[in-house]
């Protein structure tokens, strides 16, 4: 078991890493998404292209994050019934939800979205709109995602029969921590103090 949670650990570490970069996908995607509408509007001109990249970054953003969702706790629950039952009654709800419900899903999603992902690939499929992208790339995102979330859904599994057995505390106790927005902001914050250093040294 003790092996198992090391895994654990990894996997949960893996989404963190990923969970803290794919907030600037959204970012990205928003500032496309500005700056084509400024030149649509002051030069009239524009490309499916760029409204493209906007929804394969929002695509990628929503399944890549979806892992770093799940070990935050973050996915929509309705804790009506569950939260009036004790913790552990609670722990093993989770436990036969990721066994029957997740788990198989994300398999299932990864079985039938590679032959379609590798067949975009070889076909080299386009977008059929005018100046559009190709398309392999963001259907590539539906098994990676899935693939992260698997990984994920497994890690919670194991941590709760971890709890089950007494070897680690409560897996579904949250800690204070900033909210991605929060993160985004210091981030650029700190990106824009590093150019200005950079800037006076020069």
């Amino acid at each position: 078991m003790q092996a198992l949670l090391k895994l654990s650990k990894a996997v949960d570490w893996l989404n963190s890493l990923i969970g803290k970069y794919v907030i600037w996908l959204i970012l990205g995607s928003t500032v496309i998404s500005a700056l084509n509408a400024i030149v649509r509007k002051l030069f009239n001109t524009s490309s499916n292209a760029y409204l493209e990249i906007q929804w394969y970054l929002f695509a990628a953003s929503f399944l890549i994050a979806a892992g770093y969702t799940l070990l935050n706790g973050e996915h929509v629950k309705i804790d009506v019934l569950s939260s009036k039952l004790s913790k552990r009654a609670q722990i093993w709800i989770d436990v036969f939800g990721f066994t029957v419900f997740l788990i198989p899903f994300c398999i299932t999603i990864l079985w039938f979205s590679m032959p379609f992902v590798i067949k975009g690939y070889i076909t080299g499929e386009v977008s059929s709109n005018a100046g559009g992208l190709i398309r392999w790339p963001v259907y590539a995102m539906l098994p990676l995602g899935f693939a992260l979330l698997l990984l994920q859904a497994s890690s919670e599994l194991i941590k709760r029969v971890g709890f089950l057995m007494g070897l680690i505390e409560d897996p579904t106790h949250k800690k204070v921590e900033k909210s991605a927005e929060e993160e985004l902001a210091e981030a650029i914050l700190k990106l824009a103090e590093e150019k200005a250093a950079k800037a006076k040294t020069a």
